[in-house]
């Protein structure tokens, strides 16, 4: 058996297709059904047929991940598709060979049928095999370190330790690290304290709820000197393990009319179940939605401009890197 990275796009657009359909799912939509392709030397000659302006190194690099994702894939291997807009990855079982699915959109119709398992927070994963799953390439096979076997203790519940990690994408890499840090320090009330902190930093007045019951409001927030200028926003901040679900978007447009709030923020850092974005979508004007991942970034957009309070608990610095050149 073998463990596979498969993206779902390059900025996840093709996940919906993937889970609604028991599916993952490549592009490449110049080629055509790849089920009667035998050789690699016939996929080769059909890729430079193809793409002809294409450099010998890209088309190189698409025969091997075509060649895996069409023939290399067999019943029972794991799939993994990290998702692009929850901190979490979502784990499958391949069930079947290649289909090519012409009643798909153009862009979507090299797939193969997976029985999907479970989706696990990227803090549960071990660093090398976060780090194997950051590899810029559409598909490719996850092997360092019994990687396969790793994963499935992992979704049975028992998680081996791992080795040494390859350093594929630093931008990742210190992103997990950040979050893996502020998981740790800034639990329960304190992730509302660095919350608040962002909020303000954004330009807005804010005030924390005491810790105990907070009747449905972690943080106020408002423009103005003393906050009471528009828009006027209510945030919910759960620092729980688990993706909430859509009984909390309903809540916080409760306690927005309680409150007489313009909007509502609710920043989940374990990210949501699936049919939350979905419902938060038809409250655009209302209400917005952040994970573990939005809460960096916006840390980081604000970075200083924090309280030095907080800037001495999340010590960070800004670096450059050379940007390496996609395949």
């Amino acid at each position: 058996m073998a463990l596979w990275l498969v993206r779902a796009g390059r900025s996840g657009e093709y996940e919906d297709l993937a889970f609604e359909n028991n599916l993952v799912v490549i592009s490449w939509p110049e080629l055509a059904d790849l089920s009667g392709i035998k050789t690699r030397e016939e996929l080769k000659a059909l890729l430079a047929k193809t793409y002809p302006d294409e450099s010998p190194g890209k088309l190189v690099n698409w025969e091997s991940q075509l060649w895996s994702f069409v023939k290399e894939m067999q019943p029972g291997d794991l799939v993994a598709l990290p998702r692009k807009h929850q901190p979490v990855i979502a784990i499958g079982e391949v069930a079947g060979p290649y289909q090519y699915r012409p009643d798909f959109p153009e862009v979507s119709r090299h797939t193969r049928p997976v029985k999907w398992l479970k989706e696990k927070p990227r803090s549960d994963f071990d660093p090398d095999i976060l780090y194997s799953l950051g590899a810029s390439m559409t598909i490719c096979r996850v092997q360092r370190n019994n990687a396969e076997e790793r994963v499935r203790a992992l979704i049975n519940g028992t998680g081996p330790d791992g080795g040494e990690p390859p350093i594929d994408d630093l931008e990742q890499y210190a992103l997990d690290r950040i979050r893996e840090y502020i998981a740790q320090k800034f639990k329960g009330h304190n992730l509302e304290r660095l919350a608040a902190a962002v909020i303000e930093a954004l330009g807005y007045k804010v005030q924390i709820s005491p810790e105990g019951p907070d009747r449905g409001v972690d943080i106020f927030a408002g423009y103005g000197p003393l906050g009471f200028d528009h828009p006027r926003i209510v945030v919910q901040v759960k620092s729980g393990n688990e993706p909430v679900d859509v009984k909390l978007i309903r809540e916080l447009q409760g306690v927005m009319k309680n409150f007489g709030a313009d909007h509502g923020l609710l920043i989940s850092w374990s990210g949501y179940k699936g049919s939350v974005p979905k419902e938060a979508n038809q409250h655009f004007f209302e209400v917005r939605l952040w994970d573990s991942d939005d809460l960096i970034k916006a840390l980081l957009s604000t970075y200083e401009r924090l309280p030095a309070a907080i800037q001495a608990e999340l010590p960070l610095k800004q670096i450059w890197v050379l940007v390496p050149e996609e395949e």
